[in-house]
């Protein structure tokens, strides 16, 4: 059975699932839903079309399920889906999506959301994310899976960051970052692989040697970014990261993160 606290306020409608802990002066929406072994600490906020998985742990004073920031927000049932064995501290905010914009914020399993972080409307996050304190998305963003973002860093509207890219701290995030990148600085750019997190999964020093010489050549090499682009295209058989940066690039809509020196 769940354990709810006589002080919260879960409303008639609402799902709790067997397991949760609901603490002192939590508020619960009549649409929420939360899956089976949570701890919600107390002063937890969960209202709207929300949904939280199982095994997650949410801090006082997070607001989860909140109306989109966004002008053209008019009430609609919109959602937000947050999946299991997350991790959501003090005053982090997640914010259900916009009509125009799908109508869903989605964000993976096993992340941690440090104090005040914030994923805004429309989103995508994937699992095993990490948002230092006051990390921060814009609109529409999609983050890919195991990425680090660091501390009071700001992540533009509509902004691509593919999987196992480490973000520094205190950077503004305007451009799509390639997978497996380090991006940093104020108005950040893309400094190196991420060779830490890389080795963190395995990589062997073969696949590291692939990938490293693959971004040299793309974004150091001689020529413009397009014709080195073009050029590599043909290395994707060599390595599966490499695959997918190039994956990733061609999808892509908006510019892209380069190196300070890139043309």
């Amino acid at each position: 059975m769940s354990k709810i606290d006589p002080t919260a306020r879960v409303a008639d409608g609402a799902v709790v699932g067997p397991g949760t802990e609901i603490g002192p002066y939590c508020i619960i929406g009549p649409h929420a839903v939360i899956g089976a072994n949570c701890k919600l600490i107390g002063q937890v906020t969960v209202i709207g079309h929300t949904s939280v998985g199982d095994n997650c742990v949410i801090s006082p004073s997070a607001v989860l399920g909140g109306a989109p920031q966004d002008l053209s927000y008019k009430g609609e049932p919109t959602t937000l889906e947050i999946g299991s064995g997350n991790t959501i501290r003090e005053g982090a905010t997640m914010n259900v999506g916009t009509v125009k914009g799908g109508g869903k914020t989605r964000v993976g399993n096993d992340g941690y959301f440090m104090n005040n972080s914030h994923v805004g409307h429309d989103c995508i996050v994937g699992n095993n994310a990490i948002f230092a304190t006051s990390a921060t998305l814009g609109g529409h963003c999609e983050i890919g899976d195991a990425v680090y973002i660091g501390g009071l860093s700001a992540v533009h509207q509509f902004t691509r960051i593919g999987s196992y890219v480490m973000v520094g701290g205190l950077s503004g995030v305007r451009d799509d970052i390639i997978p497996y990148g380090l991006a940093n600085g104020q108005y950040a750019v893309l400094e190196s692989l991420n060779l830490i997190g890389m080795k963190r999964r395995k990589f062997t020093k073969q696949r590291l040697a692939a990938v490293r010489a693959f971004y040299q050549k793309l974004f150091y090499g001689p020529g413009t970014f397009a014709a080195r682009l073009e050029a590599a295209r043909p290395l994707a058989s060599e390595d599966p990261a490499i695959a997918e940066i190039l994956d990733f690039i061609g999808k892509g809509k908006r510019p892209l993160c380069l190196p300070a020196i890139a043309k």
